[in-house]
């Protein structure tokens, strides 16, 4: 353990950032299953509710990383990568009279 007072400080703030950062990272990882599920269920069932519930799905997911990156927890090209992988999901699994 530090001894040094600013140290101990560095301390106590990193692990306030890693906390903060965690909860960040297990909800940009909670949203995107949830989308990957809603896009399932949209696959097996093509209706106008279950693509509302897919947009719905990848706003609140696009959002969280977006935050995630305007606050540092995520590098930019990891939240570009990330909403990348949730578009071409969407796109794979769309029938192709839907797009």
């Amino acid at each position: 353990m530090a001894n040094i007072k600013s140290a101990i400080k560095r301390v106590e703030v990193a692990e306030r950032n890693r906390l903060r950062n965690k909860s960040y990272k297990s909800a940009v990882k909670t949203l995107m299953k949830n989308f990957f599920t809603a896009v399932d269920n949209y696959a097996s069932n093509p209706n106008p509710e279950a693509m509302q519930e897919v947009q719905s799905r990848i706003n609140a997911a696009y959002s969280k990383i977006d935050k995630a990156v305007k606050r540092g927890v995520l590098h930019r090209n990891n939240g570009a990568n990330k909403k990348s992988r949730l578009v071409s999901y969407l796109k794979r699994h769309q029938t192709p009279a839907a797009s």
